[in-house]
């Protein structure tokens, strides 16, 4: 019998399930069947387990001045090491970072992505064990659109051309450091009603092509390993 492969899926709202509002928050979260990461489970079958560490409003790697726990580099490390044997880690972030007053240009998110699959494919061994690091999937967010509320189009001050931007800048980085990658931008637009956050379908499509990555991966690694 096969050993089952895990997958941790690393993210921010968009990974949470966030379900997008016209008048912002507060706001309820997509049934696991209906978040992204639900969609690619169902995908994959039962072969694999996917773990899911959300969380909104999350960033690569800046500190918000509001909220300690934004941070995910300073949270990824731990993640790793108790979910660890990890057979592969999905990380889609980048959104959040692009607010005007973390003041990151679309390179600087790119490299706050990078601390992160640094952290991936450093973390063999965790606490104790001798477990081997997992691959890693770095999928870019797709580009913000247009936010009626006007909170958000403060929040989002001159977002969207950085948005717009990682696509590239991520898909570079990807390549710079030898891990695979996805633009969820070639895939879906951001067709929430608050031009931030995905519909159900938006998850589902998404989440069909990411199933479709991870299983071109795996494959990939057992040709490699035969």
């Amino acid at each position: 019998m096969s050993q089952r492969k895990s997958v941790l899926c690393f993210g921010d709202s968009l990974t949470w399930g966030w379900i997008p509002a016209v008048e912002g928050a507060p706001t309820l979260r997509y049934p696991f069947e209906q978040r992204w990461t639900g969609a690619m489970a169902r995908e994959l079958g039962d072969a694999f387990d996917i773990i899911e560490e959300g969380l909104s409003a999350r960033t690569t790697s800046a500190d918000d001045p509001n909220d300690d726990r934004l941070n995910g580099s300073r949270y990824l490390p731990a993640a790793l090491a108790s979910h660890l044997p990890l057979d592969l880690v999905v990380m889609m972030l980048g959104t959040n970072d692009t607010k005007p007053f973390y003041n990151r240009t679309p390179y600087d998110i790119a490299y706050g992505m990078a601390k992160l699959v640094g952290q991936v494919l450093s973390c063999a061994g965790g606490v104790g064990t001798p477990y081997p690091a997992p691959k890693c999937l770095v999928v870019a967010p797709p580009p913000l659109n247009a936010m009626p509320h006007p909170y958000f189009q403060g929040m989002f001050g001159g977002a969207h051309e950085k948005s717009n931007a990682l696509g590239k800048q991520y898909k570079d980085m990807a390549n710079f450091m030898k891990v695979d990658f996805l633009d969820a931008g070639d895939v879906i637009t951001t067709d929430g009603c608050d031009g931030i956050h995905f519909t159900a379908r938006n998850n589902l499509e998404l989440g069909k092509a990411i199933a479709a990555k991870v299983k071109i991966v795996m494959e990939r690694d057992k040709e490699i390993a035969a």
